[in-house]
């Protein structure tokens, strides 16, 4: 009877761990984190509970303490955040944004309501979760859209925009570690790059003439043609701002064919709809 017990609560905590946490496998290879003292705690947990930009929500809410902590100690004061470089600046505001999001996502999961706008689950159907609810950070009472549209445009550095993890499968994928000021370049660098390899970011469909972009580009048009846009010159210039922006921002990470077909010059540029599925790996992977 004992064996038979013990077998079934083997069973049980790996049915548990198939569809609530990361796999042992995972947990067992976490490093220790390299990142900046401030953001360790959310390096640690993005590392334990993202995958490939998915979360596992489940796990992480069972877990949650480490991430509650870290979302109160982002009210740090006024003095301290003025006195931090640039980059630090910037890693503190993504780091701030993604966390606040799976905050969001955890104290509300498994996520309900209906919506004929939105699909279930997602992130959209907890009520004010973008534009009214309000987090203290810095010092200041702002709302994730506040951060996105007020807070970030002042560092004019338009990949932050991509790196925002908007608990949504159409957002850049969100890292497996938090942004350090130390490595910010790079880990923005890769985040430009990785952009081009998913087709809820960007499609070069060459057969239909057309690139289709993630509405992020058009959310953030102004940020993008200040960032990007060369001006009405050169073989694109009877393109739009917006177009001749991301023109320029895309055409060096493309692949030779890719390059081709954009100096041909004779696509379509489209914005497709936003993908506002949860990025939930809880339970399996979404294709």
């Amino acid at each position: 009877m004992l064996v038979m017990r013990r077998i079934a609560l083997v069973l049980l905590l790996a049915l548990f761990s198939s569809v609530a946490a990361p796999p042992a496998a995972l947990i067992a290879q976490q490093s220790p984190s390299t990142a900046d003292p401030f953001h360790r705690t959310l390096d640690q947990i993005l590392d334990l509970n993202v995958r490939d930009g998915m979360v596992y929500y489940r796990a992480l809410q069972s877990s949650r303490a480490g991430l509650d902590r870290y979302v109160a100690s982002l009210n740090v004061p006024d003095a301290t955040y003025a006195a931090w470089s640039r980059p630090q600046q910037m890693a503190f505001w993504l780091n701030a944004y993604n966390a606040i999001v799976l905050q969001t996502v955890v104290s509300q999961y498994p996520i309900r309501g209906k919506s004929a706008e939105y699909p279930a689950g997602s992130i959209r159907l907890i009520p004010g979760a973008f534009e009214k609810n309000k987090h203290r950070v810095a010092g200041r009472s702002l709302t994730l859209d506040e951060i996105e549209k007020t807070v970030l445009p002042a560092f004019k550095e338009p990949r932050l925009f991509l790196a925002l993890g908007r608990g949504a499968v159409g957002s850049g994928r969100l890292r497996s570690e938090a942004f350090s000021a130390d490595r910010l370049t790079q880990q923005l660098d890769a985040v430009a790059i990785d952009m081009l390899t998913h087709d809820h970011m960007i499609k070069i469909d060459r057969a239909q003439g057309t690139i289709s972009l993630s509405p992020i580009f058009s959310w953030r048009e102004a940020e993008f043609v200040a960032g990007y846009d060369p001006g009405a010159t050169g073989p694109f210039a009877d393109r739009s701002p917006i177009e001749r922006a991301i023109i320029a921002f895309i055409t060096p990470r493309l692949l030779p064919l890719e390059k081709e077909f954009v100096q041909k010059n004779a696509f379509r540029v489209a914005f497709h709809p936003f993908d506002w599925r949860l990025n939930d790996l809880t339970g399996g992977r979404i294709d």
